[in-house]
């Protein structure tokens, strides 16, 4: 199943709401994700540009895309980022299909 990596920053009212009355996010979004026919590898609290990351498999881009924009139209957070991650099994066929393709730089003829 393929696996994706989702990175959240919390609006500032959501993470009063949280400080005040804490909560486990990753037991709420792991129902989610299960609905979606998916499983949660894990969730982790970040420091930096995000505040929550976490990793999980999902049947597809569609799931992925639908569980990311239930999350950005809730309005708790501030950023939903999800990146789609390849497997090292995928790596040799992509590099294999990008050496074969016409695509030209900018500049080459």
């Amino acid at each position: 199943m393929p696996a994706y990596l989702f990175q959240v920053s919390y609006a500032p009212e959501s993470l009063k709401r949280l400080i005040a009355k804490p909560e486990n996010r990753g037991e709420i979004v792991s129902k989610a994700i299960e609905k979606l026919g998916g499983k949660v590898i894990g969730v982790w609290l970040s420091f930096g540009e995000y505040d929550t990351i976490a990793i999980f498999e999902l049947p597809d881009n569609i799931s992925a895309a639908s569980f990311a924009l239930a999350v950005a139209a809730g309005g708790s957070c501030r950023t939903v980022k999800t990146t789609p991650l390849l497997s090292a099994e995928d790596v040799v066929p992509v590099l294999k299909k990008a050496g074969a393709s016409t695509y030209k730089p900018v500049g080459s003829k």
